[in-house]
């Protein structure tokens, strides 16, 4: 997993409207990518209504938000326009990404043993440099945990 200091990942993948976005794009803002595990489920539906319901407050720290799952572009853009997500929402199918930032492994759910994604946000300064990582991540109140740590 990336460490605070590290660089962010070189990655080239496709948004919620099939754009190519690229790390080299996210550079010149601070960025928060956060990973969830799959559009359309409690968990992650309340973390990015979370982060909508916030958005205003994270951009006027300077953020610029992104959503990242393995999900498709169609199921992301879906996603986006039944809970009027205000931000950038990119389909990683070949979990490239995941496994660069240290976002897809071995977790438990139920009981059991899986491997997948992994619920974590990543904090970039302009250059794109990892500032914080927030591996524990509370679905519900998300933005907060994010703004507390800015």
């Amino acid at each position: 997993m990336l460490q605070p200091g590290d660089r962010m990942p070189d990655f080239e993948v496709m948004d919620q409207d099939g754009n190519t976005v690229r790390s080299s794009d996210l550079l010149g803002k601070k960025t928060i990518i956060y990973f969830y595990p799959k559009d359309n489920t409690p968990g992650c539906t309340a973390e990015a209504c979370s982060l909508r319901d916030n958005y205003s407050a994270l951009t006027e720290a300077g953020y610029n938000v992104v959503g990242v799952s393995k999900d498709s572009a169609a199921s992301h853009r879906r996603f986006r326009d039944k809970y009027s997500l205000p931000f950038v929402l990119l389909s990683d199918t070949s979990v490239q990404m995941l496994q660069a930032f240290g976002a897809w492994g071995e977790k438990k759910m139920y009981g059991k043993t899986t491997v997948g994604t992994l619920r974590r946000t990543f904090i970039f300064d302009e250059n794109g440099i990892l500032e914080r990582v927030i591996e524990k991540v509370d679905t519900k109140d998300h933005a907060s945990q994010i703004l507390g740590k800015l």
